[in-house]
């Protein structure tokens, strides 16, 4: 198995066993939240129906189709670009955690209608209103690596 699928499915069961033992193992989703070093890092429930902080949720149902097909066009073309040769080990890596996460918001919007998102960290005076998920940790950081790591071709 290759690096970029290693990576991918790593990243992909992170996020789908984070989200099982805090949403379901703690309760989170009945809880909705849950202190564990405040403010540094809380559990806050969250269910995304939209894209980044509940952006585009207002038709929840074509959107969450939508977001489905999108994320899948987006893994698939990441897939095939990434598998190229010209590409270092480290843009492979990035590659894979971009479809990694994307698959597992996938799974969520697939199994739950919207993604779950727990994760709340504040710091400094300032409060973050806002929850994430590994998911979305792994797809920042993919396509992050991506942008820094690719496209520049040397020239002989």
């Amino acid at each position: 198995m290759n690096i970029v699928a290693k990576t991918a499915l790593a990243a992909l069961a992170l996020d789908q066993i984070s989200k099982i033992a805090v949403v379901f193992g703690l309760g989170l989703r009945h809880r909705l939240a849950i202190d564990v070093m405040p403010p540094y890092l809380n559990f806050r429930m969250a269910w995304n129906q939209g894209v980044n902080f509940g952006l585009l949720a207002n038709d929840a149902a074509m959107t969450r189709w939508v977001l489905v097909a999108v994320a899948l066009a987006i893994v698939v073309w990441v897939w095939v670009w990434i598998r190229k040769d010209g590409h270092s080990t480290a843009a492979r890596i990035a590659g894979g955690l971009l479809i990694g996460g994307a698959l597992g918001n996938v799974i969520d919007r697939v199994a739950y209608g919207a993604v779950a998102d727990f994760l709340n960290m504040s710091c400094c005076g300032l409060r973050n209103p806002f929850s994430f998920n590994v998911a979305d940790v792994a797809v920042f950081l993919g396509a992050v690596g991506l942008v820094l790591l690719t496209g520049r071709q040397k020239t002989p």
